[in-house]
C-alpha cells in the first residue's frame, strides 16, 4: 500500500511517457477521423498508469490532451486534460493494487477509470458546452433527456456514461492484453519494489 504513489523516474519511465502520449494521440486521431462513438484516447494513459504508476499515468494523460489540443487547435481537448489526468491516476492506483493481473480485475479497473472520467467530465460538459460531450452517440442520449425535461446535469451524466464506460472497458482490456504480452524483463523495470534499475 505504501508504494501506491511511488514512482521510478528512471530511463524506462522517461521513455514510457512520450511513447504513451504518442499512442494516445494516434488513438484519438483514429477515432476522430473515423467518427467512432468512442474516444480511444487513453490507451497510452492506461499503459503508463499500469506500468509506471498513478503519477506517470496522470502525466501521460494530461500531457496528451495539452499536446493534441495545441497541435490540432481542438480547444475542447484542452479542457479535458483534467479528465485524462484522473483516468491515469485511477488506473495507476488500481494497477498498484494488483487489479491488472486478471481479466476480472481489469474489468473492475475499467469501471473505476470510466467512473472517474464521468465524474470529472460531467461538470466540465455543463460549464463549457451546456451539457454535451461532442460525441454523436452520447449527445443523442443528452438530446433525449432534454426532450424528456430531465435536468441538464443528469442528461450530461448519462451522455458521459454511454460513451466513457464502454470506451474505458475496451481501452483497459486492450491494455491488459498488451501488458500480458510484454516480457517480464521489461515490466520489471517499472517495479517499485525492485531496487535494480538496469536501464540506467
Amino acid at each position: 500500500m505504501k508504494n501506491i504513489f511511488k514512482t521510478k523516474l528512471n530511463t524506462a519511465s522517461l521513455v514510457l511517457i512520450p511513447a504513451c502520449i504518442g499512442i494516445n494521440y494516434l488513438g484519438k486521431l483514429f477515432a476522430s477521423v473515423l467518427k467512432l462513438p468512442l474516444w480511444l484516447d487513453s490507451i497510452g494513459t492506461c499503459i503508463g498508469g499500469a506500468l509506471g504508476g498513478p503519477i506517470i499515468g496522470a502525466i501521460c494523460g494530461a500531457a496528451n490532451n495539452l499536446i493534441y489540443g495545441f497541435t490540432t487547435g481542438d480547444s475542447i481537448t484542452l479542457v479535458y486534460a483534467l479528465t485524462s489526468l484522473g483516468i491515469g491516476l485511477v488506473v495507476g492506483i488500481m494497477a498498484r493494487l494488483g487489479k491488472m493481473e486478471k481479466v476480472n480485475g481489469a474489468l473492475l479497473t475499467s469501471l473505476a477509470g470510466g467512473l472517474a472520467a464521468v465524474l470529472i467530465s460531467t461538470p466540465l460538459n455543463v460549464i463549457f458546452w451546456g451539457g454535451t460531450t461532442g460525441n454523436v452517440w452520447g449527445d443523442a442520449v443528452f438530446a433525449a433527456t432534454q426532450a424528456a425535461n430531465l435536468p441538464v446535469v443528469l442528461g450530461s451524466f448519462l451522455d458521459e456514461v454511454v460513451v466513457d464506460v464502454p470506451d474505458k472497458i475496451i481501452t483497459v482490456l486492450i491494455v491488459f492484453a498488451i501488458l500480458k504480452g510484454l516480457p517480464k524483463k521489461l515490466t520489471a523495470l517499472y517495479d517499485v519494489n525492485d531496487s535494480v534499475e538496469s536501464l540506467d
